[in-house]
């Protein structure tokens, strides 16, 4: 073999062991932890796209469960929470049981502060009798994530992203400027403000090598739920690879979106929410709301989507699958091949799609062979996608770390 071509083989043998590394590696960090302890998904932007009706019946990716409070509060006729990560469905139901228990100051404490000084009386009188097994057992170890005797060690810096988070507050404690700065975004009460902010203290301190070098590492983008398959998409894509565009976004929300309501990146800044910015379960008309009833709607399953589609006779008008295609198209391509057959079995006709990738216009779309009307095609071909209306919304949404946002409705 000449040397040139030795080389290049090397290089291939080389590139597929590093994703096998990568792949154990994410799989290992995601397995044994709680990774979202918030969702990381707009679902202001999710709500439009859906259109929900007191007929709809929902199939969603738990992730940290806020979402599906969110979508209850519109009054479908049922909503399945469904993922295969046992401690993020054990955080939706702390969250259910905490709406069916407590009221609303407690509540607020608990999930907006992130932190309750009788976390462990609360939990023991009132929330542990509620849960399954898994979910009594996983808060038994962890509940101290609420009741740290430092006040600004909140239930949003533990977990996979919380420890991102912690990371980064960490960062700032020795950036005193670059902090400040950010907290001074947060008060601007204009766009025009929060460009003067950003373009004159944030941006010039901001992105130094240092954070660029952190922010392309796949250990910190498993921690964050990346993994490798999806972060190849951003560099496939972007010039300036995962730092580049995660620069990108937040640039795009600090000049563009108001901060002042944008509970998702203060979240990871203050550790906790307040009551003028926070996700809309924990606005007290609507906590009222699902205690009177909506919460009811929701049903939690730990499994993956297509085992729950198998087992199920419920028919499904709309499904929220998150970005998840990206690492299983990658990880599991035929696992992702026999989740679409289960999804187009158990569809409602006209049934929507909501979904997320890395890439504007992901490459499995034409990869993954699905059956249907008595014939094998790609996925591309039984989705009327909706660009415009996806395009439109995807500009409103707050968190913005996604190149695509797609919508689509199922073909009769």
């Amino acid at each position: 073999m000449p040397p040139r071509d030795r080389g290049f083989a090397l290089k291939q043998v080389a590139g597929k062991l590093i994703d096998r590394i990568d792949q154990r590696v994410f799989d290992a960090i995601t397995s044994r932890c709680l990774v979202y302890n918030a969702c990381w998904e707009d679902p202001a932007v999710d709500r439009q796209a859906l259109h929900l009706t007191p007929q709809d019946t929902i199939l969603v990716i738990t992730s940290a469960g806020c979402n599906a409070l969110d979508y209850a509060l519109e009054g479908p006729a049922r909503i399945y929470a469904v993922d295969a990560n046992p401690r993020q469905t054990a955080l939706l139901e702390l969250k259910l049981a905490g709406i069916r228990a407590l009221d609303f100051d407690e509540f607020f404490l608990l999930f907006g502060h992130g932190r309750h000084p009788r976390f462990e009386e609360l939990y023991r009188d009132a929330l542990r009798a509620r849960l399954s097994d898994f979910a009594r057992g996983y808060w038994d170890r962890n509940g101290r994530w609420f009741s740290q005797p430092d006040p600004r060690d909140t239930f949003y810096y533990h977990g996979l992203s919380g420890m991102v988070a912690r990371g980064f507050r960490a960062y700032l404690r020795v950036r005193p400027r670059l902090r400040d700065a950010l907290e001074a975004i947060f008060e601007a009460r204009s766009l025009d403000e929060q460009r003067e902010i950003y373009d004159c203290r944030i941006e010039p301190l901001l992105w130094t090598k240092g954070m660029n070098w952190t922010l392309s590492r796949q250990l910190i983008m498993s921690m964050l739920g990346v993994p490798h398959p999806q972060r190849k998409e951003v560099e496939r894509q972007h010039p300036l690879g995962v730092a580049g565009f995660i620069r990108e976004a937040i640039e795009y929300v600090a000049r563009n979106l108001p901060l002042w309501t944008n509970y998702f990146w203060a979240l990871y800044l203050r550790g906790s929410y307040t009551r003028a910015c926070c996700p809309e379960y924990l606005k007290k008309e609507n906590f009222l709301a699902l205690k009177s009833g909506l919460s009811d709607r929701i049903r939690v399953y730990t499994t993956t989507v297509t085992d729950f589609l198998r087992q199920t006779e419920q028919r499904i008008s709309r499904f929220v699958l998150l970005d998840h295609m990206d690492w299983m198209s990658s990880y599991h391509p035929q696992a992702l091949v026999e989740e679409w057959n289960q999804i187009l079995a158990r569809a409602t006709e006209g049934a929507r799609v909501v979904f997320r990738s890395a890439h504007a216009r992901p490459v499995y779309l034409e990869r993954v062979k699905v059956e249907a009307r008595n014939r094998v095609q790609p996925l591309v071909d039984v989705l009327d996608f909706q660009p415009e209306l996806a395009g439109e919304l995807a500009r409103h949404d707050r968190v913005h770390t996604y190149a695509g946002f797609h919508i689509a409705d199922i073909r009769s």
